[in-house]
């Protein structure tokens, strides 16, 4: 299996993470040090004050939520693109993963057509009934750094059309070709997630090379259009390619 990966993106998001986080600390913190010294400073608008320590902790509570949430994504180890290269090596061989080079984030590419990866990192009790998904026991860790699971169902339709509107654009040689997409969960939480009654393909990531090997590798697009998708993506890949 081929892997093209814009490392550059991921280390520009890490270093990211790190500063936003610091300065949404330093605001929480200015605004409790607000608090502390505003009596002791005489006369003083209580309005005021209030009114700033109140922003500085929405404020600094929100970037330090956003610093986390690009620290699950593009700090953490393994990083849940390194998880999926690792669920996929022995099972596409003869296919192409791109990180973060396409509209969808993670895209293999097959002999049989694309298939784009939806990467989840939450934990929690997780279930899915057809479109609706529901996270449970997360107690306090809600609040603290953990993104919101949202509806995968509804990120993979977006990534889908997304991926066929730059087929569309990049290789209009081709009418139409089959998109795949599966919801891969990439944390430890195995034993509590309940998704199999999800209307697109969802897992954890243990089971994804089980999952393929069932499925097969399908009929195989004719060769002229592969040529067309593998153009397309590996130009979007730019330098790596090379």
């Amino acid at each position: 299996m081929i892997i093209y990966r814009d490392e550059e993106r991921i280390e520009k998001l890490k270093k990211r993470s790190r500063r936003v986080s610091l300065i949404g600390f330093l605001i929480m913190a200015s605004g409790l040090v607000a608090y502390f010294l505003a009596p002791s400073l005489g006369e003083f608008n209580e309005r005021d004050v209030f009114l700033y320590e109140t922003a500085s902790l929405v404020v600094g509570f929100g970037l330090v939520q956003y610093g986390l949430y690009l620290q699950h994504r593009y700090a953490r180890t393994p990083r849940p693109d390194e998880v999926l290269d690792e669920a996929l090596k022995s099972v596409a061989k003869d296919g192409v993963l791109y990180h973060y080079l396409l509209p969808a984030p993670q895209v293999l590419l097959t002999p049989a057509g694309p298939i784009v990866f939806v990467l989840k990192y939450q934990t929690g009790v997780i279930r899915a009934d057809g479109d609706k998904w529901s996270q449970k026991g997360l107690g306090f860790r809600r609040f603290f750094g953990q993104e919101g699971l949202g509806n995968p169902t509804n990120e993979s339709e977006k990534m889908i059309k997304s991926l066929a509107g730059f087929i569309s654009h990049q290789a209009p040689d081709i009418e139409e070709v089959p998109i795949g997409a599966i919801i891969v969960f990439t944390s430890k939480n195995r034993d509590e997630l309940d998704v199999s009654g999800s209307r697109i393909p969802a897992m954890h990531y243990t089971k994804v090379k089980g999952y393929l090997r069932q499925q097969g590798k399908g009929a195989p697009l004719p060769q002229d259009q592969y040529d067309a998708l593998r153009s397309a993506f590996d130009k979007a890949a730019g330098e790596l390619v090379s």
